[in-house]
């Protein structure tokens, strides 16, 4: 009896970069943006990052839309934020059921398709960064899937749940963007530090069936994003004493680039996605409050759509998450101009 069935064997990223490649005019395009965010995090500019958009990317049309109104908003705040569109096109899943993002179901009303997911997202994030000049943010939920858009993206989060793999860390260390490691759901930062010390050293290791040496990357970084109590009660970690004690978990670790984006969303609002501006501000009170944590805090996470809320898979209302709330347009330009003006 077989439990695993092998479908097809998939072109590996090199062939897709092919079929798919990046003008060398785009390509100029985002490595003068990698330099700017670049920037922020070693702390040579002032200016924040908002890594802002949808929960999950789930159609193309909906997402390039919101990208290009984001783009106009980049234009009126260019002197403070950077902002990078959020295109999330895995989703992990708690329980491994539900949508797990365009990857796997460019349709999400339609079964999975691994080939057409992998074209999927690869064409809107080079899409995004073709109509409105911003390159992108997305999950490594899957190391061994990077390569495919590792030209394309600007920004790489870890997730919370995957924070301790290890070979997270090591692929970590040989990206060339800012890769922000987020606390576990445990709360743990220690495993957030330890994760960045991992991702910030050289390593040998094998990955997709090579021997490879990374370099480390010095731009990861934490993330802030809440956590779970054992009672599985949503507890926030985006206080002033909570930034305090990461400042000072930070100076402990003798970490290079001491950086932190705090996630607006998840635990830290206990998805009341309505609360998101709010944490934000009080983030920044903090860190007018004490220059050393102004000088850590590099930016936000928010999730961010054009309409507020969710909806659930098939009820087909446009620019609305159908995995976790966001909100919509009208409060996501309300607060990128108020953000501005605090920093």
């Amino acid at each position: 009896m077989k439990n695993m069935n092998f479908k097809r064997k998939l072109p590996v990223p090199k062939e897709i970069k092919e079929q798919y490649p990046l003008t060398a005019a785009l390509a100029a395009v985002k490595e003068a943006r990698d330099l700017e965010i670049a920037d922020i995090f070693t702390g040579k500019s002032d200016r924040m990052v908002l890594v802002i958009g949808p929960c999950s990317a789930d159609r193309e049309d909906a997402v390039m839309d919101y990208c290009e109104r984001l783009a106009g908003l980049q234009e009126q705040v260019k002197d403070r934020l950077v902002l990078i569109p959020r295109v999330y096109t895995n989703k992990p899943r708690t329980t491994g059921e539900g949508y797990k993002g365009l990857l796997h179901q460019p349709d999400p009303e339609r079964h999975e398709d691994m080939l057409e997911g992998v074209i999927a997202i690869r064409r809107l994030h080079t899409n995004v960064l073709a109509n409105t000049g911003l390159s992108t943010a997305d999950e490594m939920l899957y190391p061994d899937n990077y390569r495919y858009l590792s030209d394309l993206l600007s920004y790489v989060a870890v997730g919370a749940r995957s924070v301790e793999n290890q070979e997270h860390r090591l692929t970590s260390s040989g990206i060339a963007v800012p890769v922000g490691m987020k606390n576990p759901t445990s709360g743990d930062i220690s495993v957030m530090l330890n994760s960045i010390l991992a991702a910030q050293r050289q390593h040998t290791f094998i990955y997709r069936g090579w021997e490879v040496e990374t370099a480390g990357n010095d731009l990861s970084h934490a993330i802030l994003r809440g956590y779970v109590n054992r009672h599985g009660e949503a507890i926030p970690n985006y206080h002033f004493e909570d930034l305090e004690h990461l400042y000072q978990a930070y100076m402990a670790k003798n970490l290079k680039n001491p950086a932190l984006i705090v996630d607006a969303n998840h635990s830290n609002s206990a998805k009341k996605y309505a609360e998101q501006p709010r944490i934000c501000k009080e983030v920044l009170h903090s860190c007018r409050h004490d220059p050393r944590i102004r000088g850590m805090v590099k930016g936000f996470m928010i999730e961010s759509y054009l309409e507020n809320g969710s909806q659930k898979i098939g009820e087909h209302i446009y620019g609305k998450s159908i995995t976790d709330p966001c909100i919509g347009w009208t409060d996501t330009e309300r607060l990128v101009k108020e953000l501005a003006e605090l920093i």
